[in-house]
């Protein structure tokens, strides 16, 4: 592998993040807008309506697992354990967190959102032994 292969899906947890942001606002004006809550609701995060909790939720759920993702792939691309692999499983990654996010913010079905949850895990997990193996070697 060459170049920056490894930050791309990097920024596509980023793009997943401001999207969520996005749609969030979306929600919230669109609930002060049908009379449902008032802005005020907002300012202490208190009683949020559903439509927006989920949302919210999903955001502060970007904020948890993939945290350790950020990390692993600037130490794969640092110590050089970049490589097809690595990159592989950082896609799969990302296109769990994309999935469950969706599952999250629309049915919110644990029966779906938690095998999604499972193979980013999975995923992550076999960057991290990768790093661990490839700096146990060097």
């Amino acid at each position: 592998m060459t170049g920056f292969e490894i930050f791309r899906p990097m920024v596509a947890h980023v793009l997943l993040v401001f999207v969520l942001y996005a749609l969030l606002s979306i929600r919230r004006v669109g609930l002060v807008r049908a009379g449902k809550v008032s802005v005020s609701q907002f300012r202490e995060n208190r009683d949020e309506p559903g439509e927006s909790l989920v949302v919210r939720n999903s955001i502060a759920n970007q904020f948890e697992l993939p945290v350790l993702f950020h990390v692993c792939c600037v130490l794969l691309y640092i110590t050089e354990a970049d490589n097809i692999v690595s990159l592989a499983l950082a896609w799969v990654f990302i296109a769990s967190r994309y999935l469950h996010a969706f599952v999250h913010v629309t049915s919110n079905r644990i029966r779906y959102r938690r095998p999604l949850f499972m193979v980013g895990v999975a995923a992550l997990g076999g960057m991290w032994i990768w790093l661990s193996v490839w700096m146990a070697m060097n």
